[in-house]
């Protein structure tokens, strides 16, 4: 099993800045073997639940448990991608609508490998990363937020 280049993920208190983004972004410019950047950024939108919009997300989440099952998946991406770095940050606590809770950055040889990494890493993160959101209603009440 190869081993990937570098890897990193984490949680942030709260939304994830532009400055943050830049920082990542920049990280991704020492591989000059690799051409491709494909980067996902998910955003909190004003759903509306019941006739209420949601206002924001208030995200928990099992940090430890995440970190490893986030290693994993990161481990699987490089073995079937050879992505040369993966960079996801998640926010923890409230993101307000408009507000990046959700960065992905891959960076690969090529566009369509960097394109299918991106695609896979965020699909499995959402089906299988242990945080949870609770989406905020303009009248406080809340509701659990379900990944589809």
């Amino acid at each position: 099993m190869k081993t990937s280049l570098t890897n990193c993920f984490e949680f942030l208190d709260g939304s994830i800045s532009a400055s943050k983004i830049a920082q990542v972004l920049q990280h991704g410019t020492q591989f000059h073997d690799s051409g491709a950047y494909s980067v996902f950024m998910g955003q909190v939108r004003n759903d509306i639940i019941k006739n209420k919009t949601v206002r924001a997300i208030n995200y928990t989440a099992n940090v430890e448990m995440a970190k490893h099952v986030m290693t994993g998946i990161l481990d699987d991406a490089f073995n079937e991608f050879d992505t040369k770095i993966v960079h996801v940050l998640h926010s923890l606590g409230e993101v307000s609508k408009g507000e990046i809770c959700l960065l992905v950055m891959v960076v690969c040889g090529h566009r369509k490998e960097s394109f299918r990494a991106c695609e896979y890493i965020v699909e499995r993160l959402k089906k299988e990363l242990p945080v949870w959101g609770q989406e905020i209603l303009e009248d406080n009440t809340h509701t659990w937020k379900i990944n589809k």
